[in-house]
């Protein structure tokens, strides 16, 4: 890739409507009154509601002549109660469209809200491994746009969405085939404001997602190329964005690698997520930290034996070295680098939770495309290994 061409206006049409380039949240209004709408909800996280961007894009859509209102009761991990009551503003409001704007959490949130928002259906009649719901006509869903401010998730494609049942402690992926966003719309701008820190956990969440998506097994070349293509380019700027936030370039490179990134995990996930997604349900940490500090931990676990695999992810990220030991010391050495912590522990997470994160974490539907299968057992001590010393 041109890095100039990063800078540049672009219109995608795979696999969703994707309008990427600097300053095109100006455009929000104009299309959104292309598509007939004229009330949208925007969703958002409570951390993202006072940002300059929700004046910025409430101001659009005025201009556009379009009402809106805004829904930001949605938690870092988004939970079933919070889906509810969003559920209800859409419609009190009388809402024909909802934008989800801001980091992960609020893509899912709205994700999960637009599933809900004119039906009675329980929300868990949407979960992942559930026979696809029945719907009428009446009850279609309402026109989703995504708009992610952070460079990470990789969330703006699909209707997949994580919420945690609050009831059982647990994070569940939930969506259905019918549901895709009308428009995503990644401005880089929008992520320049992200801190060091957001910067870098988000962005490891990435690289995450691209390296799981690859691993996990099967015959699958679309998923594999935008893993390797996401990953070439998170690597390559990962470490940019963190040390020059300014760097539009580094912004841009980063949101269209998470993207990639996140496209491909449709082939599945693995142990990394399956773990995160129930540390996160239980002690609400940041998905794309967790993430970054549990990965070398399964990379030692699941890496041995997939040298082939192993040196096409080290050759798009440019390494010398192809072995999985020079691999996951890199990975090493690229977390270290962005300042990630080297344990759970070092994130208030506490010892005696491992066997219970553990049984939880092979209910996901993570675990089940691991390239290696885990027992009890080593799911164990894969969560002990990563709350005591990850790395």
């Amino acid at each position: 890739m041109n890095d100039a061409d990063i800078l540049l206006a672009q219109d995608w049409t795979f696999p969703v409507p994707i309008a990427y380039g600097p300053g095109r949240l100006s455009e929000i209004g104009a299309r959104c009154a292309a598509m007939g709408l004229s009330n949208p909800l925007i969703v958002t996280d409570r951390g993202s509601r006072d940002l300059p961007f929700m004046a910025r894009l409430r101001d659009y859509l005025s201009a556009a002549g379009l009402a809106s209102d805004m829904y930001s009761d949605i938690s870092p991990n988004p939970r079933d109660d919070e889906i509810a009551a969003g559920r209800q503003t859409f419609r009190a409001g009388g809402h024909d469209a909802i934008i989800a704007i801001g980091g992960g959490s609020a893509m899912d949130g709205g994700k999960a809200i637009c599933l809900t928002a004119r039906n009675d259906v329980d929300l868990w009649a949407f979960e992942w491994e559930e026979p696809p719901v029945s719907l009428t006509p009446d009850q279609a869903f309402p026109v989703l746009i995504t708009l992610p401010t952070t460079a990470g998730t990789g969330a703006e494609t699909e209707s997949t969405a994580m919420v945690t049942h609050v009831e059982k402690g647990m994070k569940f992926c939930i969506c259905h085939p019918d549901l895709k966003p009308s428009l995503a719309l990644l401005d880089p701008e929008l992520t320049v404001g992200l801190p060091a820190n957001l910067t870098a956990w988000t962005g490891a969440d990435a690289m995450v997602h691209a390296i799981e998506a690859y691993c996990v097994p099967g015959f699958h070349p679309l998923c594999d190329g935008l893993a390797l293509e996401g990953l070439a380019l998170v690597a390559k700027w990962l470490p940019v964005a963190v040390r020059e936030p300014e760097n539009m370039a580094a912004r841009g490179g980063m949101l269209v690698g998470s993207c990639l990134a996140g496209i491909a995990f449709l082939k599945g996930l693995g142990l990394v997520h399956a773990i995160s997604h129930m540390v996160g349900a239980e002690f609400d940490t940041q998905h794309g930290l967790t993430n970054a500090v549990i990965l070398p931990t399964v990379l030692r676990f699941n890496l041995p034996g997939m040298e082939t695999k192993v040196k096409r992810m080290a050759d798009a990220m440019g390494l010398d070295d192809p072995s999985v030991d020079a691999f996951i010391a890199e990975i090493e050495q690229r977390l270290d680098d962005i300042d990630i912590p080297r344990s759970l522990a070092d994130i208030g997470i506490p010892a005696d939770c491992a066997t219970r994160i553990a049984e939880k974490a092979l209910q996901d539907s993570a675990a089940a495309t691991n390239p290696r299968p885990a027992s009890l057992d080593e799911m164990q001590a894969l969560v002990e290994t990563a709350i005591a010393k990850a790395r």
